[in-house]
């Protein structure tokens, strides 16, 4: 029996897998289980931030393996409380809360901006506004969030208490936040991954601080997809000056150990006390060591920089082709806009050839590792490159 035959009766049938068996990787290459080497865009949908087995990140996971590899949250561990400081001060937080996924930072955000409404105001405002076309993960409550209707479906009843509003429109999100005195929070993406790489206006971001000050409503950002490093700066909001109460990581942060972050800053810092919140794995010590190798490199000198120039390298070589219309998002975080592929279509013609590429809509969507080369970004493209002329 073949690997894939094997996975495919054994375990449930929830994603739509490509007919690749990944065996090992090292940097942007990835090669299957019959030797096939493969370019990588997609990077884990941006959780390899620093490509495949880095040599420094894969010495400190296993040297922490040998050290103590799991404890639980009624003690406390020196590289959990080592990542937490380091993490906090690069971000400019207050404090943190550690567990395995972006979908639980999510939830994590959620639960402080409602009990820190109820601690102020009591029952009733525990509304939150989200962005049509947001993705804020796959629990129930998070997909209920999630300002999509095609994930609206099957899983009823979903969680009350959140409203949609659209994205980069001012005069709706005013207008929403007067007529309903149940809002206790808004809660949105820089840059929204999953919903297409659209980028928010900074004059729709700097209203969405205003309009939470104004109304001591809890400034959520969902930095899962965009944060870490992934648009050029450690967090997307530091491109659009502002910071939000609140904000949520994963994807990336650990370089592909399971890992999410919840950010609080000094309005919520201390809403969440014991007994309101917990998580088995939240802050593995195998995860921080990992983390913390992630946020040395994207703080070492000059890494940020480089990772804005190739975000600018690789649109500016994307616009020249032929059968692309345009290309949105941040650093590198970047949606193609096609003229004429299937984006879904290109994704496969693409994996035949050797390189791996993600969609996001109607969109290709690239997330390459962070510390990808420039000799490899100029053979992933000249692969796309080929396949759109085809088209």
């Amino acid at each position: 029996m073949s690997t894939i035959e094997k996975f495919n009766e054994h375990v449930m049938h929830t994603y739509g897998r490509l007919p690749i068996v990944l065996e090992s990787g090292s940097g942007t290459d990835a090669h299957d289980e019959d030797g096939k080497e493969y370019i990588d865009f997609g990077s884990g949908i941006g959780t390899n931030s620093l490509g495949y087995c880095d040599s420094a990140w894969a010495d400190a996971v296993c040297a922490q393996v040998r050290t103590i590899q799991h404890t639980s949250n009624y003690f406390y561990t020196k590289i959990q409380a080592d990542y937490a400081e380091k993490l906090c001060t690069v971000t400019g937080y207050d404090s943190v809360f550690f567990c395995n996924s972006g979908g639980e930072a999510n939830e994590c955000a959620i639960k402080i901006a409602r009990k820190y409404s109820f601690d102020k105001y009591g029952e009733g405002r525990g509304t939150i506004v989200t962005l049509v076309d947001s993705f804020h993960g796959r629990t129930i409550t998070t997909l209920s969030a999630t300002g999509q209707d095609v994930f609206h479906q099957y899983f009823f009843p979903f969680t009350p208490g959140f409203v949609h509003t659209p994205a980069n429109d001012t005069a709706a999100l005013s207008e929403l936040i007067a007529s309903d005195k149940s809002i206790c929070a808004v809660m949105i993406e820089f840059v929204q991954g999953e919903g297409g790489v659209n980028r928010m206006e900074p004059e729709f971001v700097k209203e969405v601080k205003r309009l939470c000050e104004e109304n001591d409503l809890v400034f959520i950002a969902d930095e899962v997809q965009s944060g870490m490093g992934r648009t050029g700066t450690v967090l997307a909001s530091e491109q659009f000056g502002v910071k939000p109460d609140v904000t949520t990581l994963a994807k990336g942060i650990a370089g592909g150990i399971p890992m999410g972050a919840c950010l609080a800053g000094e309005k919520c810092k201390d809403v969440l006390t014991s007994g309101t919140h917990g998580s088995t794995f939240g802050g593995n010590p195998i995860a921080c060591a990992g983390a913390m190798v992630v946020i040395d490199r994207l703080t070492s000198e000059g890494f940020l920089d480089e990772v804005q120039r190739k975000g600018w390298y690789i649109t500016q070589k994307l616009l020249d082709m032929d059968g692309v219309e345009g290309v949105t998002g941040m650093g590198m975080m970047i949606g193609v806009i096609l003229t004429k592929a299937n984006a879904h279509d290109v994704l496969e013609k693409a994996a035949e050839k050797g390189l791996l590429i993600l969609t996001a809509k109607e969109k290709v969507r690239l997330l390459p590792p962070l510390t990808i080369s420039y000799e490899q970004i100029d053979k992933g493209l000249e692969i796309l490159k080929g396949i759109l002329s085809e088209v």
